[in-house]
């Protein structure tokens, strides 16, 4: 993630005061410095980390210490609602049209990743939303953008509308007319890039924004540029009527500054971002969870809704069931395998686990497909009353699934302690205690108590328009 060194610079910076019973304006002055080293090494804003440093002295020194927080746990807090702050408080939505289609036009230089954010965009839409978008190839300089346009339109079988026309205003202009005979929803409209701004590139975006009248005008920026990513929202403001930020590549070996500056700087929210190449790569951007995580608090939340998108409402219910009468077994452990390998890379569901985030142990970790194999040949050797009842393996019948499956005898031992230890877990969060998740690994780390403690509070909160919304997306 984009983050790493940053979040590892501040939890450092933090981590001296965690232990605390009381905390000097010295021991703030240290933090503050190493705080702001950490954000100006990330690329951040100067006048950014000024202001920042700036108000997290003035809340430290200034708040009065709450029962429930030592003032180590206190200043992270502050850190915490700061962060939150700069990159904007809460989550924007896209603005929807008050008629169909609501029209989205994407501006960016190039080497943005703009096309393939055209294509995530639309998959996250119709994941989402079950949304029926078209989109329209403004692109017409790089033919190989048309080319890649269509390829994204084929795999996720949505409508691209091309022509061989040099007007890029009349291709939009066509391609809005199909849309409404067609009755699309959406219109996401892929425009062209240059290696910088210029005034060719602005009129014919301004030319495009008349025909369009977009209801969302959203700049693609590359997470990578640091700050120059803010110089680029700024001059794209400028000339155009920008409602929003897209991120990419914040998976990137980066400083990650963009994410931290830009809409301090340009007061332009960031809408998504996104992280991987694949189309189901992009994340609504919630300011929250993301300071969250740049401090090892982790982000439960968006790993909660990961999983209820990803996985089958009726096959949740079902699993659940299951571990409310403990009758969870091996058949089940090979399903929630393959449900865990759908939502993504194992070393970014592990990040967003409080206080795992930075675990030396944990870093980079990958599950090899050649080691998920070897589980399932484990759980096929086994006979179908010994799946379901996994107390029946003593060390014979062990013996007997290891020659079955070809690994060593103790390979089927750590696939059966894995077993064991998921399913206490899920049992504890099928509870609905959060207090249950307490003995997991990272849980009782300073950021984990504070994590654990935010998230009891968001989860309550947000809880029956949770539940609504999944109600509403499956049915």
């Amino acid at each position: 993630m984009a983050f790493e060194n940053l979040s590892e610079r501040l939890q450092k910076a933090l981590k001296n005061l965690t232990g605390k019973g009381k905390i000097s304006e010295a021991d703030i002055n240290q933090a503050s410095r190493e705080i702001r080293l950490a954000l100006l090494e990330a690329d951040v804003n100067f006048k950014v980390v000024k202001d920042f440093i700036k108000q997290i002295k003035k809340e430290a020194l200034g708040k009065e210490v709450q029962e429930s927080l030592n003032p180590g746990q206190q200043v992270i807090k502050i850190v915490d609602e700061q962060l939150t702050k700069m990159m904007g408080e809460e989550a924007v939505k896209l603005n929807k049209a008050p008629h169909i289609p609501t029209i989205i036009m994407m501006v960016g230089l190039q080497g943005t990743g703009k096309t393939t954010t055209v294509g995530k965009l639309a998959n996250y839409l119709i994941k989402n939303e079950k949304a029926r978008p078209l989109l329209i190839a403004g692109d017409i300089y790089r033919p190989a953008a048309i080319d890649q346009l269509r390829q994204i339109g084929q795999q996720l079988n949505v409508p691209v509308y091309s022509e061989d026309n040099k007007d890029v205003a009349q291709i939009v202009e066509h391609g809005l007319n199909q849309a409404k005979e067609d009755k699309n929803d959406y219109v996401i409209i892929d425009t062209a890039g240059r290696l910088e701004i210029d005034e060719a590139l602005m009129d014919e975006l301004k030319r495009i924004t008349e025909v369009a009248h977009p209801d969302n005008t959203l700049l693609v920026v590359d997470a990578m540029t640091g700050q120059a990513a803010t110089q680029v929202a700024e001059g794209f403001n400028k000339d155009l009527d920008l409602t929003g930020i897209v991120l990419t590549k914040l998976d990137g070996d980066t400083r990650g500054g963009a994410a931290l500056s830009v809409r301090a700087v340009t007061g332009l929210p960031i809408i998504f971002t996104g992280q991987g190449e694949k189309l189901d790569a992009l994340e609504s951007f919630h300011p929250d969870r993301m300071a969250s995580r740049i401090l090892g608090m982790g982000d439960m939340l968006t790993l909660i809704e990961k999983a209820q998108q990803d996985y089958d409402a009726k096959e949740a219910e079902k699993m659940a069931q299951k571990m409310r009468e403990n009758t969870f077994d091996f058949n089940d452990f090979i399903d929630q395998m393959d449900q865990v390998q759908k939502m993504g890379p194992l070393d970014q569901i592990i990040k967003m686990i409080p206080g795992m985030a930075n675990n030396p142990a944990l870093k980079n970790i990958q599950i090899p497909d050649k080691q998920i194999a070897h589980m399932k040949a484990i759980v096929y050797s086994m006979t179908e009353a010994e799946r379901e009842d996994p107390d029946m393996l003593n060390p014979s019948r062990r013996r007997r699934i290891a020659a079955g499956s070809g690994v060593p005898v103790v390979e089927v031992n750590r696939m059966i302690k894995q077993f064991k230890q998921s399913k206490e877990m899920m049992q504890k969060m099928t509870s609905g205690n959060m207090k249950g998740l307490g003995n997991l690994p990272g849980m009782n780390t300073p950021m984990g108590k504070m994590a654990m403690r935010s998230m009891s509070k968001k989860f309550k909160k947000n809880k029956r328009k949770r539940m609504k919304k999944i109600k509403r997306f499956h049915s």
